[in-house]
């Protein structure tokens, strides 16, 4: 197989399989390009030869194990960032099977490279004080400060992950009877969730600050654009390292958007509320996705403790009775 066609294939993966075919999100999109930025490098370097010069043939199975052990031990990359990486590598080789059969066996080996096991950690989240010390700490008489308290408000509330966060405007909010924010989450999913009626005053509130446009971005950056997430992470550390020092429990936890949305769920399970309907108002796909939010919720677990009988059993050595007494006791 010639370079032309290398190319021809991987453009076309792009542009047919996952613009035009799978109407991929530009995260998604984003995600598999700096992929194969990374992997033509690692060829780059390894081979000794421009990209422009790579065929298929050059991406067997034991070229693009090297090439994940490299993420590992160079870039200092986790096993799930490895497993992202070998997702993408893998989509694009079944789309290279449909357009370059004759390398289906190199492609099949490709496929059959399997991901990485890793241990799950338990998932950080906020408790009650840890949650008032964070609202507490933007100050509020500022533009900036007013945006941020009603942004760290809403995303504990409703569990939004950051890029929908940042991707809210002013007309996917409903701040009448049934309060309620709409975005478009992962995978093109549009979902709707409440906002009570606290978070509801203090979103209007800074609405009325900012000025009603229904085009506008809800919480917009000092330019009137959207937040970047880097924007929105250096929110969220900035007020979380102010908090610390009214809630010395956060200096042990690092505060994350996404260790904003983790509060939520658990909020919502420790008020009781199934575990499918929890995965509803996150947006998850699948019901076991929320799994890890029992996992990590140790009130619950020291709740179903109380509700066990403890086994009595004196301190000390064990030390068998008599045996006659035990006699005595079994009649």
């Amino acid at each position: 197989m010639t370079s032309v066609g290398l190319a021809s294939i991987v453009e076309g993966f792009f542009t047919k399989r996952l613009i035009a075919q799978l109407r991929a999100s530009s995260h998604t999109i984003a995600s598999y390009r700096d992929t194969f930025r990374l992997l033509l490098g690692f060829a780059k370097k390894r081979l000794k030869r421009p990209p422009s010069k790579l065929t298929l043939a050059d991406f067997n199975a034991p070229f693009v194990a090297s090439f994940l052990d490299d993420l590992e031990s160079e870039r200092a990359n986790g096993a799930r960032s490895r497993n992202v990486r070998l997702a993408a590598i893998r989509s694009f080789f079944r789309y290279a099977a449909l357009e370059a059969p004759e390398h289906s066996a190199l492609i099949q080996r490709v496929l059959a490279i399997p991901n990485k096991r890793y241990t799950r950690a338990l998932i950080d989240f906020l408790v009650r004080p840890e949650i008032e010390a964070l609202l507490a700490a933007p100050d509020r008489s500022t533009w900036v400060g007013q945006r941020d308290h009603a942004f760290l408000l809403v995303a504990m509330q409703t569990g939004l992950r950051l890029s929908e966060m940042t991707g809210l405007r002013q007309q996917d909010v409903s701040l009448g009877t049934g309060a309620h924010v709409r975005c478009q989450g992962k995978g093109r999913k549009q979902r709707a969730t409440p906002l009570t009626k606290p978070t509801a005053r203090v979103v209007a509130e800074w609405i009325e600050r900012i000025g009603k446009d229904d085009s506008a971005f809800l919480f917009p950056s000092a330019r009137g654009g959207r937040l970047s997430a880097d924007a929105g992470q250096s929110l969220v550390a900035r007020h979380a390292e102010i908090a610390r020092t009214a809630c010395p429990s956060l200096t042990k936890k690092r505060v994350t958007p996404h260790v904003l949305r983790h509060t939520a769920a658990m909020e919502l399970l420790q008020a009781g509320v199934d575990r499918a309907l929890i995965a509803i108002w996150l947006g998850h796909e699948y019901v076991e996705t929320t799994q890890v939010y029992l996992d990590a919720n140790l009130t619950l677990k020291e709740e179903i403790l109380a509700k066990t009988r403890s086994v009595k059993t004196p301190p000390g050595r064990y030390r068998p009775e008599d045996s006659l007494i035990n006699f005595l006791n079994e009649l």
